[in-house]
């Protein structure tokens, strides 16, 4: 049994699939990028501001169901160019404080929107 879970404080899914399901105990988060849910513009301001929206993007999920960032079991962080990866590794710590989540970090050609972030992740509810 799955559930889909849908939120207007986090962009809508731009292709088809569901911002988040529901099943098995977890709740599966998909890849959220750096786009404003209020303007769906993507943020300026370099790989800081789009790794604080990405993640912000994942906490309105995650607040929607009644969870937090320390429900999160598993991420993984899909960058344009592993250079950033201090800088967002950096701001990630600041999400993920005590028992942080699994993770993996992948440097990759293209992101929807032409964004440099990518995270999606693996919640226990």
């Amino acid at each position: 049994m799955k559930t889909v879970v849908t939120t207007k404080m986090a962009p809508g899914a731009i292709g088809p699939y569901s911002q988040a399901i529901k099943a098995g105990g977890f709740l599966f988060l998909s890849g959220q990028i750096p786009v404003n849910p209020s303007s769906n513009a993507v943020v300026e301001g370099g790989i800081e501001a789009q790794t604080i929206q990405a993640l912000e993007n994942l906490k309105a999920i995650l607040a929607d169901q009644g969870l937090t960032m320390d429900n999160v079991v598993k991420t993984t962080v899909y960058l344009i160019d592993l250079n950033d990866f201090q800088v967002m590794n950096g701001i990630y710590g600041n999400y993920f404080k005590e028992e942080t989540p699994a993770r993996a970090t992948i440097q990759v050609a293209r992101l929807p929107k032409e964004v440099m972030i990518e995270i999606d992740a693996i919640a226990v509810i």
